[in-house]
Formats: structure tokens, C-alpha cells, sequence
């Protein structure tokens, strides 16, 4: 199962769940979309960056951001 951990994001959007919910989509579509042959339903993306009082997130998956439009 890929597991993607992101270490940091920019300050103004780290409190914004919909912001890690778009970064979330977007990197398991660039995982799908490799050549590696990448099942979306076992990869999870988290963020590691529990700062300025907001708790660590839980991770993302390809069922939770199925709804997340990327322009």
C-alpha cells in the first residue's frame, strides 16, 4: 500500500481541510497515473504538520477525496 506523508504546507492553507483534500486528489491521480501500475484504492496520503494549535489530520484516501474537483 503507497503511503504518502507531506511534511509541510504553505501557513495560509494548513487550517483549510479542502486544500489538503485537493493536494490529497492530486497526488494519488499523479500516482495512479504512473507507470508503477498504482491501485487508488490503496494508497493514503497524510500531512504531517500539526502546527499553530490545529491537530494532525487524518489521512486521505481515494474514497474521501473522490469528490474533490481539480481544475
Amino acid at each position: 500500500m503507497p503511503f504518502v506523508n507531506i511534511a509541510w504546507l504553505p501557513k495560509s492553507v494548513r487550517a483549510d481541510p479542502q486544500v489538503r483534500r485537493a493536494v490529497a486528489r492530486a497526488v494519488i491521480n499523479a500516482l495512479v497515473a504512473s507507470p508503477a501500475e498504482v491501485d487508488a484504492s490503496k494508497v493514503v496520503v497524510r500531512f504531517s504538520e500539526a502546527v499553530d494549535g490545529f491537530p494532525l489530520p487524518a489521512g486521505h484516501t481515494d474514497d474521501s477525496t473522490k469528490d474533490v474537483k481539480l481544475d
